[in-house]
């Protein structure tokens, strides 16, 4: 077993049914650590493979004390994979990246060279990105102005894997549901320097693709969860109490007209829809406060204060 030693650089990479790309990707990654200085793992996070990516790993840190395998026993997601990286990586630096050969390790050193200018977080931005228009850019350009204007840190691309962060920023994020799109905008809330620097990006030439139309509308669901835990999370009260407030005023206000006209017209409330209508209102303000505050808030105790992770591991190899 290799002996445990301090590195400088960790590249966690999730992968999941990777078999035709692993080899390629790994000798890549090979060529440009060596003109890295300083010591270096690659943490492989196996999301669940059902292919044969879990033998050509362990493969892999057979011969290369560097690398380091998490292997999951079913798959959780890339979120719960980087998540699980950001936990065992030892280095300074963590740099993630995708497993599908996309990303080019060429770029590595372009991110790094950021980080030693003083930045705490450089993210990557496929400015040529190599994907089909209608079913994945146009849906990520939208998704990325979304974004930039929900949690104003402006970036171009956060959907690219590629990034390099300081492990002192890791420790102090959470990750969950499919927040691993939204690292920049979560670590901002620390005053993080962040940068982003354009990176090549090459079309997958082997193996299928894990993502679909359909996470879109997990972007937009997680993108209110985001916006929420930058803006109100030490004041949630003003996230929920805008429209709780809005309906019991409205409510309120209709139902205080009624009274006077009863009161002091004698115009009769018995048949009289609206007096329902008023009181649901009111109802639903008080709820839409209550429940939504506790539901959130109830999501965060679960997550942060019991320290709950959102994997679990089956076999760990390269670790004592």
């Amino acid at each position: 077993m290799p002996t445990e030693f301090s590195v400088q650089l960790s590249i966690v990479i999730p992968l999941l049914n990777e078999e035709l790309n692993i080899r390629l990707l790994y000798d890549e990654l090979a060529s440009v650590l060596v003109a890295i200085e300083g010591d270096h793992e690659i943490i492989f996070i196996d999301d669940g493979s059902t292919d044969q990516s879990f033998h050509i790993l362990r493969e892999l840190q057979d011969t290369d004390d560097r690398v380091r395998i998490i292997r999951f026993r079913r798959n959780f997601g890339q979120t719960a994979a980087i998540a699980a990286g950001f936990d065992h990586a030892r280095g300074e630096v963590i740099v993630t990246m995708d497993a599908d050969l996309q990303n080019d390790p060429h770029d590595i050193p372009l991110l790094l060279e950021k980080i030693n200018e003083g930045y705490d977080l450089v993210s990557g931005w496929r400015s040529d990105r190599q994907d089909k228009f209608l079913s994945r850019r146009l849906p990520s350009i939208i998704a990325n102005r979304l974004i930039s204007w929900a949690t104003d840190v402006k970036l171009h691309d956060y959907g690219c894997t590629l990034k390099a962060i300081k492990k002192e920023v890791t420790k102090n994020i959470t990750l969950y549901g499919e927040l691993h799109r939204f690292i920049p905008a979560v670590a901002s809330w620390m005053g993080v320097r962040i940068a982003e620097v354009k990176v090549n990006h090459r079309p997958r030439t082997l193996g299928a693709s894990k993502y679909g139309i359909s996470r879109t509308f997990r972007v937009l669901l997680d993108l209110i969860t985001v916006k929420f835990l930058l803006s109100y999370s030490g004041r949630p009260i003003h996230f929920f109490g805008i429209p709780g407030l809005i309906c019991g005023a409205i409510g309120f206000t209709l139902a205080l007209i009624m009274t006077i006209e009863r009161l002091f017209f004698g115009v009769a409330l018995a048949d009289r829809p609206l007096l329902l209508f008023a009181v649901m209102l009111i109802l639903i303000g008080v709820q839409f406060i209550v429940f939504g505050l506790l539901s959130e808030l109830q999501i965060r105790t679960y997550y942060e204060s019991q320290n709950k992770a959102i994997y679990v591991v089956r076999d760990k190899f390269g670790y004592d």
